[in-house]
């Protein structure tokens, strides 16, 4: 039997969402505009397949929105040097908290963060 693991993933925005998505410059008033503006996410997708998702609106069958607003208009490419140390999580419970973690770490580096 094949086990779900989730992957935690980091995209790289356009700085352009800092200046115009007032939520988005509100929720990170550490950021100086040295360093990047970052979404973080995590999936049982791959970060690549994740980001394809994003990027073209992604809608589940019940036609719920599953992909990110934010990512959709400003998301460049993934940063896989700011994941790639985080193993695979086997539990969603596991992978959310990893996912707050990272966005944490990153905000205290100085990083514009954005996660749903």
């Amino acid at each position: 039997m094949h086990k779900t693991e989730y992957h935690i993933y980091v995209i790289e925005l356009s700085k352009k969402v800092y200046t115009e998505h007032k939520r988005f410059r509100e929720a990170n008033p550490q950021f100086n505009g040295v360093l990047e503006c970052l979404y973080v996410g995590m999936s049982s997708k791959t970060p690549k397949e994740r980001l394809e998702q994003h990027k073209t609106g992604y809608r589940n069958a019940k036609g719920h929105k599953l992909s990110s607003s934010i990512v959709k208009k400003y998301g460049r490419y993934l940063r896989p040097s700011l994941y790639n140390h985080i193993a695979p999580l086997l539990t969603r419970t596991e992978a959310l908290a990893k996912e707050v973690e990272l966005c944490l770490e990153l905000r205290r580096k100085r990083y514009a963060v954005w996660s749903n």
